[in-house]
């Protein structure tokens, strides 16, 4: 089965664009496994919230001008 683990700051993509990065990675894999692995492929979007990572020695929190538009 396979299994992608995609990690991105809370906010920062829509609903559709996570439905968008589930079907695009799962038809990824299709090319590479077959059909076959289709109803078996699991896609999952964590997202962390701001100060729960570090970049560059500093916490990270999103900027404003990359987050979702509200109620996306």
């Amino acid at each position: 089965m396979p299994f992608v683990n995609i990690k991105t700051p809370e906010g920062a993509l829509t609903k559709a664009q996570k439905e968008e990065i589930v079907h695009r990675t799962t038809d990824m894999l299709v090319e590479y496994m077959s059909e076959a692995a289709r109803p078996h492929t699991m896609v999952l979007i964590e997202e962390v919230q701001d100060g729960g990572y570090g970049r560059a020695d500093a916490i990270f929190v999103i900027p404003e001008a990359y987050r979702a538009p509200a109620g996306a």
